[in-house]
């Protein structure tokens, strides 16, 4: 699904490597985890990814479904089926949440070649997709984040997710602000969209979000490149430990 061959990356506005060297292979239908101390190149990695600006690729590939992504336009990319969840999604003041999505929904229906939702097509798709993620319905009336809570925001955008359908999702540190019953709830999102077909690539701190979304691969990241990799325990052993014994083992 998504192939990362020695990535590295730089900020454009300052000569700062960020990325060393990142090799990551996320198969089909996968749950990959990211863990690693702050300023390891995590939230980078997910960047690069879906195209933010400041960000200049030195080396390396990236591809979705052998498809190159790093020529791409943001927009491409999320048509190409990449979909990334933010730490801090943004507030749209003016825009409601009804008419963001279903623009995003038919902009990338079009951008695939397929037909554009109705509006009642649409309606009948996302208050179901709503009721299933636990969505108050007064939600999707309001404009997008504006006055949401921090678990509002998140599960704001698993709903996005639903909506689109993506291949592979990219969550950054989801779970940060969230309390306990809200990351609950967002990883309940989450698992109800795991497919065969589609792959998650979660970003996280904590072992906390992956005892709700149970993931396939455990990667550790450190100075800008994947250090270790291995099953769910590596996370249990990084909670219990923390990362000093994994970055001393691999110096």
């Amino acid at each position: 699904m998504l192939e990362i061959k020695n990535l590295h990356v730089k900020l454009e506005d300052e000569d700062k490597q960020i990325l060393k060297g990142v090799n990551l292979t996320v198969e089909t239908g996968k749950v990959h985890a990211i863990m690693g101390p702050n300023g390891s190149g995590k939230s980078t990695l997910s960047y690069v990814l879906s195209g933010r600006d400041g960000y200049e690729v030195t080396d390396g590939e990236a591809s979705l479904q052998g498809e190159d992504i790093l020529d791409m336009e943001p927009e491409e990319r999320a048509a190409a089926g990449l979909f990334l969840a933010f730490q801090y999604p943004v507030e749209i003041p003016g825009v409601g949440n009804m008419t963001f999505l279903r623009t995003a929904v038919n902009a990338q229906r079009k951008a695939r070649g397929e037909e554009e939702l109705s509006a009642g097509e649409f309606l009948k798709v996302v208050r179901a997709k709503a009721k299933e993620l636990e969505i108050d319905a007064d939600m999707l009336k309001r404009p997008v984040n504006v006055g949401f809570s921090g678990g509002e925001k998140k599960r704001n955008e698993i709903l996005q997710m639903a909506m689109l359908e993506p291949k592979m999702c990219i969550l950054d540190e989801t779970d940060s602000g969230l309390d306990v019953d809200a990351m609950k709830l967002v990883a309940e999102g989450v698992n109800a969209l795991r497919d065969a077909g589609r792959s998650f690539l979660v970003i996280t701190h904590y072992q906390r979000l992956l005892d709700h979304i149970k993931p396939d691969v455990v990667h550790i990241m450190a100075d800008g490149k994947i250090v270790k990799t291995g099953g769910p325990e590596l996370a249990l052993e990084v909670e219990n430990n923390g990362y000093a014994d994994i970055l001393a083992e691999v110096a």
